[in-house]
Protein backbone atom coordinates (compact mmCIF):
# COMPACT_ATOMS: atom_id res chain seq x y z
CA UNK A 1 0.00 0.00 0.00
CA UNK A 2 1.27 3.37 -1.07
CA UNK A 3 0.62 6.27 1.68
CA UNK A 4 2.71 8.41 0.22
CA UNK A 5 0.01 9.45 -2.45
CA UNK A 6 -2.00 10.82 0.89
CA UNK A 7 1.01 13.41 1.13
CA UNK A 8 -0.24 15.45 -1.48
CA UNK A 9 -4.18 14.95 -1.26
CA UNK A 10 -4.47 17.71 1.62
CA UNK A 11 -4.68 21.20 -0.29
CA UNK A 12 -7.34 20.04 -3.27
CA UNK A 13 -9.22 17.92 -0.64
CA UNK A 14 -9.61 21.24 1.19
CA UNK A 15 -10.50 23.69 -1.22
CA UNK A 16 -13.17 21.32 -2.62
CA UNK A 17 -14.94 20.61 1.07
CA UNK A 18 -14.76 24.40 1.10
CA UNK A 19 -16.77 25.00 -1.77
CA UNK A 20 -19.21 21.86 -1.74
CA UNK A 21 -19.47 21.01 2.09
CA UNK A 22 -23.64 20.28 2.31
CA UNK A 23 -24.89 22.61 5.44
CA UNK A 24 -25.53 20.37 8.28
CA UNK A 25 -26.79 21.30 11.72
CA UNK A 26 -23.63 20.07 14.01
CA UNK A 27 -21.61 21.63 11.61
CA UNK A 28 -23.02 25.36 12.17
CA UNK A 29 -21.74 24.95 15.95
CA UNK A 30 -19.29 22.13 16.45
CA UNK A 31 -19.11 21.82 20.40
CA UNK A 32 -17.84 19.31 22.34
CA UNK A 33 -20.97 17.62 22.47
CA UNK A 34 -22.74 18.40 19.15
CA UNK A 35 -20.04 16.37 17.54
CA UNK A 36 -20.53 13.72 20.14
CA UNK A 37 -24.40 13.57 20.11
CA UNK A 38 -24.45 13.80 15.62
CA UNK A 39 -21.30 10.60 15.15
CA UNK A 40 -23.39 8.66 17.89
CA UNK A 41 -26.38 9.64 15.86
CA UNK A 42 -24.58 9.11 12.26
CA UNK A 43 -23.55 5.02 13.23
CA UNK A 44 -25.78 2.85 10.68
CA UNK A 45 -27.80 5.93 9.79
CA UNK A 46 -27.81 8.01 7.10
CA UNK A 47 -27.52 12.18 7.00
CA UNK A 48 -30.86 12.85 5.88
CA UNK A 49 -32.68 10.83 8.20
CA UNK A 50 -30.35 12.27 11.41
CA UNK A 51 -30.74 15.60 11.06
CA UNK A 52 -34.21 16.03 12.61
CA UNK A 53 -33.93 13.81 15.10
CA UNK A 54 -30.20 15.44 15.96
CA UNK A 55 -32.28 18.24 16.21
CA UNK A 56 -35.37 17.82 18.19
CA UNK A 57 -32.52 15.74 20.36
CA UNK A 58 -30.47 18.79 21.14
CA UNK A 59 -33.33 21.00 21.86
CA UNK A 60 -34.70 18.61 24.67
CA UNK A 61 -31.50 17.33 25.83
CA UNK A 62 -28.91 21.09 24.73
CA UNK A 63 -26.08 19.80 26.96
CA UNK A 64 -24.09 16.83 29.00
CA UNK A 65 -25.97 18.10 31.90
CA UNK A 66 -29.07 17.32 30.39
CA UNK A 67 -28.18 14.04 29.16
CA UNK A 68 -27.44 12.51 32.41
CA UNK A 69 -30.16 13.32 34.04
CA UNK A 70 -33.05 12.53 31.48
CA UNK A 71 -35.19 9.95 32.36
CA UNK A 72 -34.34 6.65 30.80
CA UNK A 73 -37.98 6.69 28.92
CA UNK A 74 -38.04 9.65 27.91
CA UNK A 75 -34.24 9.36 26.74
CA UNK A 76 -35.62 6.06 24.84
CA UNK A 77 -38.88 8.48 23.30
CA UNK A 78 -36.60 11.30 22.16
CA UNK A 79 -33.94 7.68 20.28
CA UNK A 80 -37.45 6.70 18.99
CA UNK A 81 -36.57 5.78 14.85
CA UNK A 82 -33.10 5.87 15.26
CA UNK A 83 -32.63 1.88 16.31
CA UNK A 84 -29.44 0.36 18.01
CA UNK A 85 -30.61 1.66 21.32
CA UNK A 86 -28.08 0.55 23.35
CA UNK A 87 -26.03 3.75 21.49
CA UNK A 88 -28.15 6.18 23.58
CA UNK A 89 -28.06 4.29 26.47
CA UNK A 90 -24.02 4.20 26.62
CA UNK A 91 -24.48 8.20 25.73
CA UNK A 92 -25.95 8.54 29.33
CA UNK A 93 -23.64 6.18 31.00
CA UNK A 94 -20.92 8.66 29.38
CA UNK A 95 -22.25 11.73 30.28
CA UNK A 96 -22.70 10.51 33.86
CA UNK A 97 -19.15 9.59 34.04
CA UNK A 98 -18.25 12.76 32.69
CA UNK A 99 -20.37 15.23 35.39
CA UNK A 100 -18.86 12.23 38.04
CA UNK A 101 -15.51 12.68 36.44
CA UNK A 102 -14.50 15.85 34.93
CA UNK A 103 -17.51 18.26 36.23
CA UNK A 104 -19.41 18.20 33.34
CA UNK A 105 -17.02 18.99 30.38
CA UNK A 106 -16.16 16.52 28.43
CA UNK A 107 -12.58 15.34 27.99
CA UNK A 108 -9.86 16.72 25.67
CA UNK A 109 -7.69 14.35 24.74
CA UNK A 110 -8.06 11.27 22.18
CA UNK A 111 -6.96 8.79 25.03
CA UNK A 112 -9.48 10.15 27.56
CA UNK A 113 -12.29 10.23 25.32
CA UNK A 114 -11.75 6.51 23.94
CA UNK A 115 -12.29 5.56 27.86
CA UNK A 116 -15.94 6.59 28.37
CA UNK A 117 -18.60 4.44 27.41
CA UNK A 118 -19.50 3.79 23.31
CA UNK A 119 -16.72 5.86 22.62
CA UNK A 120 -14.09 4.17 19.94
CA UNK A 121 -11.21 4.97 17.78
CA UNK A 122 -13.32 7.00 15.02
CA UNK A 123 -15.38 8.92 17.24
CA UNK A 124 -12.80 9.92 19.71
CA UNK A 125 -11.18 11.10 16.79
CA UNK A 126 -13.92 13.37 15.40
CA UNK A 127 -14.68 15.23 18.94
CA UNK A 128 -10.39 15.62 19.65
CA UNK A 129 -10.10 16.59 16.23
CA UNK A 130 -13.38 18.94 15.64
CA UNK A 131 -13.91 20.20 18.54
CA UNK A 132 -10.63 20.66 19.96
CA UNK A 133 -8.07 20.86 17.18
CA UNK A 134 -6.12 17.67 17.60
CA UNK A 135 -4.47 16.32 14.70
CA UNK A 136 -6.01 12.77 15.44
CA UNK A 137 -7.49 10.43 12.80
CA UNK A 138 -11.23 9.83 12.46
CA UNK A 139 -11.76 7.21 10.78
CA UNK A 140 -15.07 5.89 9.62
CA UNK A 141 -16.00 3.21 6.74
CA UNK A 142 -16.23 6.38 4.73
CA UNK A 143 -12.29 7.26 5.22
CA UNK A 144 -11.85 3.29 4.93
CA UNK A 145 -12.98 3.19 1.35
CA UNK A 146 -11.46 6.82 0.51
CA UNK A 147 -8.22 5.70 1.51
CA UNK A 148 -7.89 2.17 0.12
CA UNK A 149 -9.10 3.67 -3.06
CA UNK A 150 -6.45 6.02 -2.93
CA UNK A 151 -3.48 3.80 -1.68
CA UNK A 152 -4.59 0.93 -3.59
CA UNK A 153 -5.47 -1.19 -0.58
CA UNK A 154 -5.95 -5.19 -1.61
CA UNK A 155 -5.97 -5.66 2.29
CA UNK A 156 -9.31 -6.07 4.01
CA UNK A 157 -11.04 -3.21 5.57
CA UNK A 158 -13.30 -4.92 8.14
CA UNK A 159 -9.81 -6.23 10.03
CA UNK A 160 -8.59 -3.77 13.00
CA UNK A 161 -5.34 -3.85 11.74
CA UNK A 162 -5.79 -2.27 8.52
CA UNK A 163 -7.79 0.35 10.38
CA UNK A 164 -4.87 0.81 12.85
CA UNK A 165 -2.58 1.28 9.70
CA UNK A 166 -4.35 3.81 7.87
CA UNK A 167 -4.64 5.62 11.63
CA UNK A 168 -1.25 5.56 11.22
CA UNK A 169 -0.60 6.95 8.06
CA UNK A 170 -3.50 9.71 8.19
CA UNK A 171 -2.07 10.64 11.56
CA UNK A 172 1.60 11.21 9.84
CA UNK A 173 0.11 13.13 6.95
CA UNK A 174 -3.08 15.07 8.07
CA UNK A 175 -2.52 19.30 7.80
CA UNK A 176 -1.83 20.15 12.04
CA UNK A 177 -3.56 23.04 11.72
CA UNK A 178 -7.16 22.08 10.52
CA UNK A 179 -6.86 18.75 11.67
CA UNK A 180 -10.85 18.52 12.16
CA UNK A 181 -11.73 20.11 8.40
CA UNK A 182 -9.37 17.45 7.15
CA UNK A 183 -11.35 14.69 8.63
CA UNK A 184 -15.12 16.11 7.93
CA UNK A 185 -13.37 16.49 4.03
CA UNK A 186 -12.57 12.64 4.21
CA UNK A 187 -15.91 11.96 5.42
CA UNK A 188 -17.78 14.52 2.91
CA UNK A 189 -15.75 12.79 -0.17
CA UNK A 190 -16.62 9.06 0.75
CA UNK A 191 -19.97 10.29 1.09
CA UNK A 192 -20.84 11.88 -1.42
CA UNK A 193 -18.02 11.56 -4.25
CA UNK A 194 -16.53 8.13 -3.32
CA UNK A 195 -19.78 6.26 -2.74
CA UNK A 196 -19.46 2.51 -2.11
CA UNK A 197 -20.98 -0.03 -4.36
CA UNK A 198 -18.87 0.29 -7.29
CA UNK A 199 -20.64 3.45 -7.99
CA UNK A 200 -18.24 6.37 -7.39
CA UNK A 201 -18.54 9.88 -9.25
CA UNK A 202 -14.34 10.16 -10.65
CA UNK A 203 -15.07 12.93 -12.74
CA UNK A 204 -15.94 15.02 -9.72
CA UNK A 205 -13.39 13.82 -7.43
CA UNK A 206 -10.99 16.64 -6.47
CA UNK A 207 -7.94 13.62 -5.40
CA UNK A 208 -8.32 11.46 -8.47
CA UNK A 209 -4.18 12.32 -9.61
CA UNK A 210 -3.12 11.18 -6.19
CA UNK A 211 -5.74 7.67 -6.52
CA UNK A 212 -4.40 4.75 -7.45
CA UNK A 213 -7.72 3.14 -8.32
CA UNK A 214 -8.88 5.71 -10.60
CA UNK A 215 -4.93 5.05 -12.30
CA UNK A 216 -5.74 1.05 -12.85
CA UNK A 217 -9.24 1.27 -13.37
CA UNK A 218 -10.25 -0.82 -9.90
CA UNK A 219 -12.80 1.58 -8.62
CA UNK A 220 -15.00 -1.30 -8.43
CA UNK A 221 -12.89 -3.75 -6.80
CA UNK A 222 -11.67 -1.76 -3.86
CA UNK A 223 -12.04 -1.62 -1.07
CA UNK A 224 -11.73 -5.25 -0.52
CA UNK A 225 -13.94 -6.34 2.96
CA UNK A 226 -14.92 -9.94 4.07
CA UNK A 227 -17.99 -10.90 3.07
CA UNK A 228 -20.27 -10.25 6.23
CA UNK A 229 -21.95 -13.25 8.06
CA UNK A 230 -25.93 -13.99 6.94
CA UNK A 231 -28.35 -12.95 9.35
CA UNK A 232 -30.19 -15.33 11.22
CA UNK A 233 -34.11 -15.44 10.44
CA UNK A 234 -36.81 -15.50 12.95
CA UNK A 235 -40.50 -15.80 12.15
CA UNK A 236 -42.62 -13.74 14.64
CA UNK A 237 -46.65 -13.37 14.74
CA UNK A 238 -47.52 -9.64 15.89
CA UNK A 239 -50.29 -9.25 18.06
CA UNK A 240 -52.61 -5.78 17.59
CA UNK A 241 -54.80 -6.15 20.53
CA UNK A 242 -57.19 -3.37 21.32
CA UNK A 243 -61.06 -1.98 21.99
CA UNK A 244 -62.62 0.84 20.62
CA UNK A 245 -60.29 3.29 23.44
CA UNK A 246 -56.94 1.47 23.86
CA UNK A 247 -54.41 -1.12 23.17
CA UNK A 248 -52.33 -3.39 24.82
CA UNK A 249 -48.49 -3.04 25.26
CA UNK A 250 -45.96 -4.16 26.80
CA UNK A 251 -42.25 -3.63 28.23
CA UNK A 252 -39.51 -5.68 26.51
CA UNK A 253 -36.61 -7.23 29.17
CA UNK A 254 -33.99 -5.29 30.78
CA UNK A 255 -31.68 -7.30 28.58
CA UNK A 256 -31.68 -8.55 25.08
CA UNK A 257 -32.63 -7.39 21.65
CA UNK A 258 -34.25 -4.02 22.06
CA UNK A 259 -34.05 -3.95 25.49
CA UNK A 260 -36.06 -2.17 27.63
CA UNK A 261 -38.65 -0.53 25.05
CA UNK A 262 -42.28 -1.36 24.51
CA UNK A 263 -43.45 -3.59 21.65
CA UNK A 264 -47.26 -4.60 20.84
CA UNK A 265 -47.62 -8.13 22.22
CA UNK A 266 -45.79 -10.74 19.42
CA UNK A 267 -44.82 -14.14 20.28
CA UNK A 268 -42.26 -16.54 18.06
CA UNK A 269 -43.60 -18.32 15.03
CA UNK A 270 -45.83 -17.66 12.90
CA UNK A 271 -49.43 -18.74 14.34
CA UNK A 272 -52.51 -19.75 12.84
CA UNK A 273 -55.43 -17.92 13.34
CA UNK A 274 -56.92 -20.01 15.70
CA UNK A 275 -53.66 -20.27 17.53
CA UNK A 276 -53.36 -16.38 17.55
CA UNK A 277 -57.10 -16.16 18.97
CA UNK A 278 -56.36 -18.78 21.87
CA UNK A 279 -53.18 -16.63 22.85
CA UNK A 280 -54.92 -13.54 23.22
CA UNK A 281 -57.39 -15.78 25.39
CA UNK A 282 -54.64 -16.39 27.63
CA UNK A 283 -53.73 -13.06 28.16
CA UNK A 284 -57.46 -13.08 29.99
CA UNK A 285 -59.12 -11.08 27.09
CA UNK A 286 -62.28 -12.01 25.36
CA UNK A 287 -62.29 -11.81 21.69
CA UNK A 288 -65.10 -10.23 19.51
CA UNK A 289 -63.73 -10.38 16.13
CA UNK A 290 -59.79 -11.34 14.41
CA UNK A 291 -58.21 -9.72 11.19
CA UNK A 292 -55.05 -11.19 9.33
CA UNK A 293 -52.83 -8.22 8.67
CA UNK A 294 -50.05 -8.11 5.99
CA UNK A 295 -47.04 -9.88 6.72
CA UNK A 296 -43.76 -7.56 6.97
CA UNK A 297 -40.20 -7.51 7.31
CA UNK A 298 -37.41 -5.58 9.65
CA UNK A 299 -34.02 -6.19 9.65
CA UNK A 300 -31.55 -5.53 12.43
CA UNK A 301 -27.62 -5.85 12.21
CA UNK A 302 -27.58 -9.61 12.71
CA UNK A 303 -31.38 -10.89 12.67
CA UNK A 304 -34.10 -10.37 10.45
CA UNK A 305 -37.89 -10.45 12.00
CA UNK A 306 -39.75 -11.86 9.27
CA UNK A 307 -43.47 -11.36 10.79
CA UNK A 308 -46.97 -12.17 10.05
CA UNK A 309 -49.99 -9.90 12.09
CA UNK A 310 -53.84 -10.25 13.54
CA UNK A 311 -55.58 -7.04 14.26
CA UNK A 312 -57.72 -8.61 17.58
CA UNK A 313 -60.50 -6.41 18.67
CA UNK A 314 -61.40 -7.62 22.48
CA UNK A 315 -64.58 -6.43 24.68
CA UNK A 316 -63.67 -3.74 26.78
CA UNK A 317 -60.28 -4.06 28.52
CA UNK A 318 -59.88 -3.74 32.78
CA UNK A 319 -60.79 -0.16 33.84
CA UNK A 320 -57.56 1.41 35.40
CA UNK A 321 -56.65 0.48 38.44
CA UNK A 322 -53.77 3.50 39.11
CA UNK A 323 -52.25 6.49 37.75
CA UNK A 324 -49.04 6.06 36.67
CA UNK A 325 -46.93 9.42 36.04
CA UNK A 326 -49.91 10.76 35.04
CA UNK A 327 -50.62 8.24 32.04
CA UNK A 328 -53.84 5.73 33.07
CA UNK A 329 -53.27 2.27 32.40
CA UNK A 330 -54.61 -0.91 33.44
CA UNK A 331 -52.57 -3.98 34.23
CA UNK A 332 -52.56 -7.75 33.44
CA UNK A 333 -50.46 -10.06 34.90
CA UNK A 334 -47.96 -12.18 32.31
CA UNK A 335 -48.92 -14.94 35.04
CA UNK A 336 -52.15 -15.71 32.98
CA UNK A 337 -49.70 -16.18 30.18
CA UNK A 338 -47.57 -18.46 32.17
CA UNK A 339 -50.81 -21.07 33.01
CA UNK A 340 -50.63 -21.96 29.49
CA UNK A 341 -48.04 -24.87 28.84
CA UNK A 342 -45.92 -22.40 27.18
CA UNK A 343 -45.31 -18.97 29.31
CA UNK A 344 -44.78 -16.07 28.21
CA UNK A 345 -41.19 -15.94 28.39
CA UNK A 346 -40.33 -12.78 26.68
CA UNK A 347 -42.98 -10.56 28.40
CA UNK A 348 -41.27 -7.84 30.57
CA UNK A 349 -44.05 -9.32 33.21
CA UNK A 350 -47.08 -7.16 32.45
CA UNK A 351 -49.04 -5.73 29.76
CA UNK A 352 -50.33 -2.15 29.90
CA UNK A 353 -53.84 -0.59 28.32
CA UNK A 354 -52.88 2.40 26.74
CA UNK A 355 -55.31 4.92 25.14
CA UNK A 356 -53.37 4.83 21.59
CA UNK A 357 -52.62 9.00 21.66
CA UNK A 358 -50.68 8.38 24.66
CA UNK A 359 -48.97 5.35 23.12
CA UNK A 360 -47.51 7.89 20.45
CA UNK A 361 -46.69 10.03 22.77
CA UNK A 362 -45.13 8.48 25.82
CA UNK A 363 -44.42 4.92 25.10
CA UNK A 364 -41.11 4.59 23.45
CA UNK A 365 -41.76 2.06 20.25
CA UNK A 366 -39.21 0.67 18.21
CA UNK A 367 -39.84 1.47 14.48
CA UNK A 368 -39.58 -2.74 13.98
CA UNK A 369 -43.41 -2.68 14.33
CA UNK A 370 -43.75 -0.01 12.34
CA UNK A 371 -46.06 -1.85 9.94
CA UNK A 372 -48.42 -2.76 12.83
CA UNK A 373 -48.72 0.50 14.84
CA UNK A 374 -50.75 2.31 11.35
CA UNK A 375 -53.98 -0.11 13.28
CA UNK A 376 -53.31 2.38 16.81
CA UNK A 377 -53.77 5.12 14.78
CA UNK A 378 -50.31 5.90 15.32
CA UNK A 379 -46.90 6.80 13.79
CA UNK A 380 -43.41 5.47 14.98
CA UNK A 381 -39.63 7.26 14.98
CA UNK A 382 -39.30 9.55 11.85
CA UNK A 383 -42.58 8.14 10.16
CA UNK A 384 -44.98 10.95 12.83
CA UNK A 385 -42.61 13.89 12.21
CA UNK A 386 -42.90 14.08 8.20
CA UNK A 387 -46.20 15.70 8.36
CA UNK A 388 -45.13 18.82 10.15
CA UNK A 389 -42.25 19.18 8.39
CA UNK A 390 -43.47 18.54 4.82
Amino acid sequence: MDTDKLTGIAAPLLSWFDKNARTLPWREHPSPYYVWVSEIMLQQTRVEAVKPFFERFTAALPDVVALAACPEERLLKLWEGLGYYNRVRNMQRAARLVMQEYGGEIPHTYEELKTLPGIGSYTAGAIASIAYGQAVPAVDGNVLRVISRICGSEEDISKQSVRVKFEQALTATMPRDLPGTYNQALMELGATVCLPNGAPDCAGCPVREFCDAYRTGRQTELPIRAAKKARRIEERTVLVIRDDRRAAVRRRPKKGLLAGLYELPSCEGHLTQDEALETVKGYGFRPIRILPLASAKHIFSHIEWHMIGYLVLVEEMPETPHEDEGQSAALLSASRAAEKDEPDRESGGMLLFVETARTERDYPIPAAYAAYAKYLSIRLGQEKYKETEG
